[in-house]
């Protein structure tokens, strides 16, 4: 007979859990550290501090987050419909492509706020319809939704190859990328933000493109469980069976969620492409889309966890750099090593303490942790809360 485990409070499901896997995943690194005979706590406290002991370093950090939030939404909406979207790279790249239109066309005839909301536009509709073909793939014809949204990477990735080299790179120029974007299309920065604190800021890309992600977040939230269209995309992934019984259209409700999916990751690309580099550059996703993966899992799928979690990614970013360039014996590969064990602990292995923080509340408080006698199967305490 298999051991009943209580159901966990809101606090430990959302807020412990999470924070054991972290834990274990930076006592790992911390041996990977001290095998290459540096000390952890050392390497531990540079961390830190390169990404928010600085002024400079917090708008890095946040600058970084800030990309890692849509990614982290767009993986979340689907995940809530029951479904895993490992394309958000491919979204992001192709609304990389709308982004461009927009900025090309009209950046030398109107100010970055008119230029903004168009471009928003723009990236999330490009996203969108990148996002739709495998819903309807999935939803018509039956195919795998990790399958094709995988494969769907590789052809962005040649698409955009095709678009920087041989379309919409300037004539003369050998980097495949669109010309620089004028002044109309470059978004103003808050790093004055950050200096109302005292702190110093000289260069940090951190721009608007934050409190638009914000924005979204909120809007995610509310998405989800403010509106029926959320009831029902929740309704779909937790039973497919249940909600066909209620009439919930399963096509209809895979194609949404995708498209919406689609259009979050595609306005990652304002951050990088208007917000900082002001072009569209080869690769300028940077693997974002998979670190959105691991962000919404760590954020367990609420809008408010993902943007913790980002911003953790967003400081292991930064003070992942400032890590290897005092530390030599810490390369760059040991900085992605580490960040693949935050990844690994706060994703694959999410689980992997549930059961003895499980069996731990059920022997602490049975009772009020919901966990029915044996032998009882009803009354107060078997209903679970």
């Amino acid at each position: 007979m298999s051991t009943p485990y209580a159901k966990l409070p809101a606090w430990a499901d959302y807020g412990l859990i999470p924070l054991l896997n972290l834990l274990v995943a930076f006592a790992v690194a911390g041996l990977v550290v001290l095998l290459v005979g540096e000390n952890p706590l050392d390497a531990a406290v540079i961390l830190v501090k390169g990404a928010f002991g600085r002024g400079q370093g917090i708008a890095f950090t946040l600058y970084y987050a800030t990309t890692f939030i849509f990614t982290g939404l767009s993986v979340a909406v689907a995940v809530h419909c029951g479904l895993f979207n490992i394309g958000t790279e491919g979204q992001a790249y192709i609304a990389g492509l709308g982004v461009a239109l927009v900025c090309l066309g009209l950046d030398s005839v109107a100010p970055w706020y008119v230029l903004f909301p168009l471009a928003i536009l723009a990236s999330a509709a490009f996203g969108a319809l990148w996002g739709l073909i495998p819903a309807y793939l999935q939803a018509r014809r039956g195919s795998h939704i990790v399958i094709t949204t995988i494969m769907f990477n590789f052809i962005a990735a040649s698409v955009m190859v095709y678009m920087l080299v041989d379309v919409i790179k300037p004539l003369g120029s050998q980097a495949p990328q669109t010309r620089n974007f004028l002044e109309g299309a470059q978004l103003p920065r808050l790093n004055w933000i950050i200096e109302l604190f005292g702190a110093k800021v000289r260069s940090a890309p951190f721009n608007i493109t934050f409190l638009l992600a914000l924005a979204m977040a909120w809007l995610v939230w509310v998405l989800i469980w403010r509106t029926r269209l959320g009831y029902e995309m929740r309704t779909y992934g937790f039973s497919p069976k249940a909600a066909r019984y209620a009439g919930i259209s399963e096509t209809r409700i895979i194609i949404v969620t995708m498209m919406i999916s689609g259009a979050l990751a595609g306005m990652m690309a304002l951050n990088p492409t208007m917000g900082d580099q002001h072009n569209v550059a080869l690769d300028f996703v940077s693997g974002a889309g998979f670190v959105g993966i691991a962000v919404a899992l760590m954020g367990r799928s609420h809008p408010v966890g993902i943007v913790l979690a980002a911003i953790l990614f967003g400081m292991l970013y930064q003070g992942g750099a400032e890590l290897a360039f005092e530390m030599p014996a810490i390369s760059r590969d040991m900085i992605v090593i580490i960040q693949g064990l935050v990844i690994l602990f706060a994703g694959a292995l999410e689980h992997m303490f549930r059961p003895y923080v499980q069996a731990l509340f059920a022997t602490l408080s049975p009772k009020t942790a919901g966990l029915a006698p044996a032998g009882q199967t009803g009354g107060p305490a078997g209903r679970g809360g």
